[in-house]
């Protein structure tokens, strides 16, 4: 049985056919253009496999996953230029003719590791997953069901408390200032520094301001949730920095409630390589072609 996969992020697309054990078998990428060239590029790139029984896409967003809703599979209202209101699931499934699971690409993330913490036999029913890189965003799985309502999360544009050395800061996300994007991606290092994030070195006081920030979407995740899992993923997070998290996540907390330990309660991701996403996608295409 060949599955297909499609992490459909911003700068590129990665495109991958793998097996129902979740093994990678062949795999390409190639920059996020304009979208019927990138598009196009997909559909020719699965259209080498005529075995494939299924498709699963995890997108950047935000996006339409109400299949009742007339832009269901569409891209919408997203700061990418000239994505915004594009139907990428239509031509697709219209090409292709494969039933195909859409979700966001860190809600594909977070079910790869899921699934991979049940390969494991590790005794998890739930988790949350954030990514924080260029920006930041946050998926859940629920007893093995991806989180969702009329929408998809968007765990990146909640707000937290201002660490009191960094009153200073505007913040950066251009529509909340200092929402927790606005304060920990990537980007917020040359913003606050004028330098990039690589640049910095570990010891500087700026980790620390945005382990705070970090530690307290784990304990909103923490109170509300209640995952055995949060998982923290992207090119921000370094076992260094997460070290920091823990430890103010422990300051924070004060011992309210009980959580696992630490280490393995905010951990770095199980599939190396950024390679989350693929794997769930794997999984959910698995699933979507068996309904």
């Amino acid at each position: 049985m060949l599955l297909g996969s499609i992490e459909a992020g911003g700068t590129k697309f990665v495109c991958a056919v793998g097996n129902e054990d979740y093994r990678v078998l062949d795999q390409i990428q190639f920059p996020t253009t304009d979208p019927e060239t990138t598009i196009q590029q997909a559909i020719t790139y699965f259209q080498k496999f005529p075995e494939l029984t299924a498709l699963s896409v995890a997108s950047f967003g935000p996006i339409e996953l109400q299949k009742n809703n007339q832009y269901y599979g569409y891209i919408t209202d997203t700061p990418k230029a000239n994505w915004s209101h594009v139907d990428l699931i239509g031509p697709l499934k219209q090409a292709l003719q494969l039933p195909i699971y859409f979700t966001t690409d860190v809600n594909g993330s977070a079910y790869g590791e899921y699934v991979t913490s049940q390969l494991f036999n590790e005794k998890i029913n739930s988790l949350v997953y954030y990514t924080v890189g260029t920006g930041v965003g946050g998926g859940a799985v629920i007893n093995g069901q991806i989180l969702q309502g009329i929408g998809h999360p968007e765990m990146g544009h909640t707000f937290v408390k201002r660490h009191p050395a960094d009153l200073d800061f505007a913040g950066i996300c251009p529509f909340h200032n200092d929402c927790l994007e606005g304060l920990v991606s990537g980007p917020t290092f040359e913003a606050r520094l004028g330098v990039k994030g690589q640049d910095v070195s570990h010891d500087h006081q700026v980790w620390d301001i945005m382990a705070y920030y970090l530690a307290q979407a784990a304990i909103q995740q923490t109170m509300i949730l209640r995952p055995d899992n949060i998982v923290f993923g992207g090119g921000v997070i370094s076992e260094d920095f997460l070290t920091k998290v823990r430890a103010q996540f422990n300051q924070l907390l004060g011992g309210y409630v009980q959580v696992p330990a630490l280490d393995q309660y905010l951990t770095m991701p199980r599939v190396k390589n950024n390679g989350s996403a693929t794997l769930g996608n794997f999984a959910l295409a698995y699933r979507v072609q068996s309904e």
